[in-house]
């Protein structure tokens, strides 16, 4: 593969990577720990991926079930309903691509007849058959490490040593991703900031960046309003966006190709002074 590949193809929507890339957040779901509730109409959701827009997301991230500590899952109905007409007003009215963040075959392949450009999985596509059905769309894939589920991952997540054991994980299903026929251009990864971490581990993963973005695939940090920054600042979620933004500016000086985020101008506001003081690109090393 040449892992360095600088462009995705999001369904006909092109990605560049020469620079860091904002993905901003919509979830359109009851229960999301941050915006659960605020976009479950079709509207409002429509409303929002507008506003996102405007503030400077590259790409817009929708997903229709929680996978914050402690929720449930949702039927492949109750998410094809939530995501599916958002998916679609959105990419009849925006230009940007579309990540849907789902780990269901079933979602995988409505959203990418929908026009969804990317898949983001938070299980790196290990559920049944969902392997399979993220090859057959052609569209870029974002693997994420998760340790568990997320009803239980934050009971105790315990490591030996976080960044080698989660950079083996992705590093296996990266694999079992190129052996499905999924070009290796097409692959990005997440070292899954809170998903089955303690706060140790997280600190840990975002000193690592640079280990894991040194295979070449680009990499996704979402560390916007997690409970590591409350631990941190001893703030409530809502009132997270300084640490948020903060974290986002470590992560892609640290080797992140883009961040997932919920305060999107403002990330872009930090990005866009982070670009100028270093306009030939980042130092290395």
């Amino acid at each position: 593969m040449s892992p360095q590949s600088r462009t995705l193809d999001c369904a006909g929507r092109t990605l560049c990577l020469d620079q860091p890339l904002i993905m901003g957040v919509l979830n359109v779901t009851p229960d999301s720990f941050s915006d659960g509730g605020a976009f479950i109409h079709a509207e409002d959701a429509l409303m929002q991926a507008h506003r996102l827009a405007a503030a400077g997301a590259d790409i817009i991230d929708i997903g229709g079930e929680s996978t914050r500590p402690g929720s449930g899952a949702v039927s492949v109905d109750q998410e094809l309903e939530r995501t599916i007409p958002v998916i679609e007003r959105v990419r009849n009215e925006l230009l940007l691509p579309i990540s849907i963040d789902t780990s269901k075959p079933e979602v995988m392949l409505a959203a990418a007849t929908a026009g969804a450009g990317m898949i983001n999985d938070v299980c790196a596509l290990r559920h049944p058959g969902a392997l399979e059905a993220a090859a057959s769309t052609g569209l870029p894939v974002c693997l994420m490490h998760m340790r568990g589920e997320p009803g239980s991952m934050q009971d105790d997540p315990r490591y030996d040593d976080a960044v080698p054991e989660v950079e083996a994980f992705l590093l296996e299903r990266v694999t079992a991703c190129r052996e499905a026929g999924i070009p290796g251009e097409q692959i990005l990864i997440d070292p899954g900031f809170g998903f089955g971490k303690k706060l140790e581990h997280n600190l840990a993963l975002l000193r690592g960046i640079s280990r894991l973005a040194a295979h070449g695939y680009p990499l996704i940090a979402g560390l916007s309003r997690k409970s590591m920054l409350g631990e941190l600042t001893g703030r409530a979620v809502d009132e997270r966006m300084s640490a948020s933004v903060t974290a986002a500016v470590l992560a892609v000086q640290a080797g992140a190709a883009i961040v997932r985020v919920h305060d999107v101008a403002e990330t872009r506001d930090a990005l866009n002074i982070l670009q100028a003081v270093y306009p030939q690109g980042l130092p290395q090393g």
